[in-house]
């Protein structure tokens, strides 16, 4: 099991931080750190991941909040309209049933 550093325990706040994995977990600890890393956070992602798995992450994760897939997708050079969490609702609205 590769264990991720103490500092980045504030960003897994809701999970058994001893128990993330640096590779089974990969595309989780990605998409939290794009999302709330700082500085250190950033380097450290860097460091570890490949930037091929930064823009995937981006791509396919849903949970990543506009304003930061909008920052991550300037940064890495990924198209706004490959972005999952970026793209629109596919569901329709609901027809009326009762006309009253």
């Amino acid at each position: 099991m590769k264990s991720l550093p103490k500092f980045l325990k504030k960003y897994f706040w809701d999970v058994d931080f001893l128990k993330l994995d640096k590779d089974f977990h990969h595309r989780f600890i990605i998409e939290r750190i794009l999302e709330y890393g700082d500085e250190k956070a950033i380097r450290w992602l860097s460091k570890h991941f490949k930037k091929s798995e930064l823009k995937k992450t981006l791509i396919e994760r849903k949970d990543l909040s506009p304003l930061s897939a909008n920052y991550w997708s300037l940064i890495l050079n990924v198209p706004r309209n490959k972005i999952l969490c970026l793209k629109k609702q596919s569901q329709k609205k609901p027809e009326r049933t009762w006309a009253y």
